[in-house]
């Protein structure tokens, strides 16, 4: 199947496309994964200055750089692809879709395996980074703008910077075909509105609009009154 399969995924998953000659003539994800296909058989025959040369002449061409070791799986979805970077030692699984802006990059001048693992069926949102050796899991999620320093378990929601995991689904999903980047919950707004809550109830409290509760009272022992010196009368 190979480049075939790659255009038939891109027309099935992307509304605007109409047929798969025209994912074939015009849409710059497909080009790039033909100019890498033939990038990546250089570089592992070790022909490394002409494998970069063509991944660079494909950068100039579809503004997507993809370093020609690294390794990407069957029907990659790449949406726009303006200003992505795949890292030398990045691996991409089956099925994944990888929005506009993204970076799957390094940390540092490790050498080695320096940058991410993807699992299949992953979806990264518009302008997330995923910086390092972390490793994403199977159907995972992660949501526009994001940065991912940590490995993510398989069917994970991760949004923020740094990511933080927000939902983990018990079932199977696959948000490379879904496509959805909306569906994510707002980490800080949650936590806006749970620091609110907690500070309307401490004030409300200062104020006696709430009952004290047990122990927030000492109530002062009852004291009999002072027994007279002496008696009046006879």
């Amino acid at each position: 199947m190979g480049l075939w399969e790659d255009a038939k995924n891109i027309r099935d998953k992307d509304p605007a496309a109409r047929n798969v000659l025209e994912v074939i003539i015009l849409y710059p994800g497909f080009h790039v994964l033909v100019t890498h296909k033939l990038a990546h058989f250089l570089y592992r025959h070790k022909w490394f200055f002409v494998a970069r040369l063509i991944s660079q002449l494909s950068r100039h061409l579809t503004g997507i750089e993809i370093h020609p070791g690294a390794k990407i799986g069957r029907k990659l979805f790449i949406d726009h692809g303006m200003g992505i970077v795949f890292g030398e030692t990045t691996e991409i699984g089956d099925n994944c879709t990888i929005y506009h802006g993204v970076t799957l990059g390094g940390t540092g001048k490790e050498t080695g395996k320096r940058h991410p693992t993807l699992g299949d069926n992953v979806l990264i949102g518009a302008g997330a980074k995923v910086l390092g050796p972390v490793y994403i899991g199977d159907n995972v999620r992660v949501g526009a703008g994001s940065v991912v320093l940590k490995n993510l378990p398989a069917n994970a929601t991760a949004v923020g910077v740094p990511a933080e995991i927000v939902r983990i689904n018990n079932k199977k999903v696959c948000p490379a075909d879904d496509l959805d980047q909306q569906d994510i919950p707002d980490i800080f707004e949650q936590r806006i509105a749970s620091l609110e809550a907690r500070l309307s109830r401490a004030e409300a409290r200062l104020q006696g609009e709430y009952p004290p509760g047990p122990g927030q009272l000492d109530t002062p022992p009852l004291r009999r009154p002072p027994e007279s010196g002496g008696q009046s009368g006879r």
